[in-house]
């Protein structure tokens, strides 16, 4: 088994409360890790787990775990763990997954879920649509359609994801929310295979020959998982072939080394905006 087996793999560095007497990574840990990492993939996946179990009407559950030592982490290794869809049955599921200290195995393991009924525990066929979407990531197809639009389009699923992240959990109050701006720009919204809308900005024009990328929101579930970086990424696409030459956006502190793995650098100090931390920040298009 080796790291270019796995399309997926989440980093994870070995915690001082990890580490038995042994001063090697107690064995229990790793099933863990694996389980870390699976959250991971059904992030990767551009599904959040709940609202995705809730949809498709059932839940995942583990039926077997075997694990296989072939080495051992110690404190504050670099791990990283790779999990895949291997086979799936009829209301089955078999994940592989491995440890990986650079390129040594350390470990591996085979993780048998199985879908069924949430509440009576029985359990049910696999959905087609779950069946489809493994089998396509596993391929190596896309996992997120960004669609660019008017807010006539796309207003309905920016605004939900927007309430969702500036009104309910950052306490915006809704009247420094909304503007007249919306019906003007043109919005992206990031959407899943099953169609559900995951993250959201707009675009505008700033003056002349420079656009402002505005209202960047994710829902809490999908962060870290690369829709937010593929809505930026569409929104300054869009930008170029309007001509603009520049793009401006102002970004909230905690959000500045998103907007820096993206190429925009921060211009003049830091600033307070709907009671919020935040620096202008510019890139070239």
């Amino acid at each position: 088994m080796k790291r270019t087996d796995f399309r997926f793999l989440e980093r994870l560095r070995v915690r001082w409360a990890e580490v038995d007497l042994q001063q090697i990574v107690f064995n229990g840990h790793y099933l863990m890790y694996f389980d870390t990492a699976v959250a991971g993939y059904w992030r990767a996946l551009a599904m959040p787990y709940a609202s995705t179990m809730h949809y498709l009407g059932g839940d995942l559950f583990v039926r077997k775990s075997t694990v296989e030592y072939e080495g051992s982490a110690r404190y504050d290794d670099v791990l990283d763990i790779g999990v895949r869809c291997g086979r799936i049955g009829t209301s089955s599921m078999v994940f592989s997954a491995a440890a990986f200290r650079q390129d040594q195995l350390l470990v591996s393991a085979e993780l048998v879920y199985v879908f069924a009924d949430p509440v009576a525990h029985t359990s049910k066929p696999v959905p087609q649509e779950l069946r489809e979407l493994l089998q396509d990531f596993e391929a190596g197809k896309p996992m997120v359609a960004v669609r660019v639009g008017r807010w006539a389009e796309l207003g309905r699923d920016a605004q939900r994801i927007r309430t969702e992240v500036f009104v309910e959990e950052q306490r915006i109050p809704p009247e420094r929310e909304w503007d007249d701006a919306d019906a003007d720009c043109l919005h992206a919204v990031a959407y899943n295979h099953f169609g559900a809308a995951l993250a959201t900005g707009r675009l505008l024009e700033h003056v002349p020959g420079v656009a402002k990328i505005g209202r960047m929101a994710v829902t809490q579930a999908m962060r870290g998982s690369g829709v937010g970086r593929a809505v930026l990424d569409a929104l300054m696409k869009s930008a170029r072939e309007q001509g603009y030459r520049e793009a401006v956006l102002h970004a909230q502190t905690s959000a500045e080394a998103f907007y820096l793995r993206a190429g925009f650098a921060p211009r003049g100090p830091v600033f307070e905006e709907v009671d919020i931390p935040h620096i202008e920040m510019v890139r070239t298009l």
